[in-house]
């Protein structure tokens, strides 16, 4: 496998690109925290794009259960097809669906998994994840079969820190935490989404949007996807430099709370 330079839609630091690399020369997960909207899930997706590998995504929800990355028994199936009588339910493997994890660490190429927002589930749930993030080997207790991955995926685990994880999984580990862009990053992005974008106008949609940032009450800090959808915005409306200088238009799509929108509803 090549190394990880990038892509030319992502910006990322010095710093980012390096302990990816560590994370895949030395074969483990890379646990991604930062503020929402910072890029750490599209990592995962230029990391597979960069190294031409299959991406899957596992999106952990506060129900989701380590087990069911792996594989899911359908019982309920086999008895519905066991009372009808017109299916041979002697073959367990056909009600067998394999998780994304499971889909992984089957494959019989290199895949990119992406572990997404991993403090939602349960305290318990990282825990359950070691022996096949450890091993990239996991069992099927009803077939007897036994899976351990070809090659090794490349497992990217994100966090918004929602729960602390516990120590034994952050010790098998690589961790970075992505800073917010500073405005010379931000404008980057930005031109990276919006070539054709007057130099004044972004200067000034930039410096319009840190301003807002910087007020430390706000209940949630608008994020680059919000200041993307901005951009887009204001261009659509033909909104001039002249203009955005005297007032905030469209604070609904950089500010999702009633009290933060209060705060700058006269500008």
């Amino acid at each position: 496998m090549g190394r990880f330079q990038g892509t030319p839609n992502y910006i990322l630091s010095d710093a980012l690109r390096e302990i990816v690399n560590a994370a895949i020369i030395l074969q483990r997960p890379l646990l991604l925290k930062g503020e929402p909207g910072t890029g750490k899930t599209e990592l995962a997706r230029v990391i597979a794009e960069d190294l031409g590998l299959h991406l899957i995504t596992w999106n952990i929800k506060s129900t989701s259960k380590a087990s069911e990355g792996l594989y899911v028994y359908d019982t309920v199936q086999r008895l519905n097809d066991s009372r009808f009588h017109d299916k041979d339910v002697s073959n367990i493997r056909q009600y067998i669906r394999l998780g994304k994890l499971g889909e992984a660490l089957t494959s019989e190429k290199q895949v990119v998994v992406l572990i997404d927002e991993i403090d939602k589930a349960d305290l318990e749930f990282p825990n359950d994840l070691l022996y096949e993030l450890d091993q990239m080997s996991f069992d099927i207790i009803e077939t007897g079969e036994h899976f351990k991955a070809r090659r090794r995926p490349v497992v990217v685990i994100t966090s918004n820190s929602e729960k602390e994880l516990p120590d034994a999984f952050l010790r098998r580990c690589l961790f970075h935490y992505i800073e917010f862009p500073d405005p010379a990053t931000m404008r980057r992005i930005a031109e990276v989404h919006f070539p054709a974008l007057r130099h004044n106008l972004l200067s000034q949609i930039i410096a319009k949007f840190y301003f807002i940032r910087q007020k430390h009450d706000l209940k949630k800090r608008p994020s680059t996807i919000e200041l993307l959808d901005w951009i887009q915005a204001v261009t659509a409306s033909g909104i001039t430099e002249d203009e955005l200088s005297q007032r905030l238009p469209f604070l609904g799509v950089l500010l999702k709370m009633e009290e933060d929108v209060a705060k700058f509803a006269v500008q």
